[in-house]
C-alpha cells in the first residue's frame, strides 16, 4: 500500500458499491437511504451519467441552516454539481490532491464513463495510514535484523 496505489487498488480492496438517488429523490429519502447504508454521500443519477453529489454538508448548509424542508425538498435543488471524479489509474496522492483543491470528501472513480466506484477522505486516510503502518514494521524489522537479506 502506497500513495503511489491506483483507484482500482483502493476498489479491489474496499468494494465497488455506489449508492445513488435521482434529481427528483427527496432530501428525507435520500438521507433516510445514507441512515440505512451507514454512508455519509450519494450518488445523484440521470439518464445514467452522474450529475451531483448530494452529502451530508449538502443537507447540512444547504437544508438545516437555511430553514428549508428535507420532505419537500428534492435532491437536485441541493446536490453539490458538476460531479468532479478520477479514473482508475489515478492514484491515492492524485485522488487527495484533487480533493484538497476542490473541498471534497466524496470522489467517484469512473471508467470509459461509467461510475464504477466512489472513495471518500476516509477511505484514502485509512490507506495511507496502512501503507504508513506497512512502512514502518518493515523498517522495524530492518533495524532489528529480522528483513530477510
Amino acid at each position: 500500500m502506497k500513495l503511489a496505489d491506483t483507484m482500482n487498488s483502493i476498489l479491489r480492496s474496499k468494494g465497488r458499491q455506489v449508492w445513488s438517488v435521482s434529481p427528483n429523490t427527496s432530501v428525507f429519502d435520500a438521507l433516510a437511504m445514507m441512515a440505512d447504508h451507514e454512508i455519509g454521500a450519494l450518488l445523484v443519477i440521470s439518464d445514467n451519467r452522474p450529475v451531483g453529489i448530494f452529502s451530508e454538508r449538502d443537507y447540512a448548509r444547504k437544508v438545516i441552516l437555511q430553514g428549508k424542508s428535507s420532505k419537500l425538498l428534492q435532491v437536485q435543488e441541493v446536490m453539490a454539481s458538476p460531479v468532479i471524479s478520477v479514473a482508475l489509474h489515478n492514484t491515492v496522492d492524485d485522488c487527495m490532491n484533487v480533493m484538497t483543491d476542490s473541498r471534497i470528501r466524496h470522489l467517484p472513480v469512473v471508467d470509459q464513463d461509467r461510475v464504477v466506484g466512489i472513495v471518500s477522505i476516509g477511505d484514502l486516510v485509512k490507506w495511507i495510514i496502512t501503507a504508513q503502518d506497512e512502512t514502518i514494521h518493515q523498517l522495524e524489522n530492518y533495524i532489528a535484523g529480522k528483513y530477510p537479506a
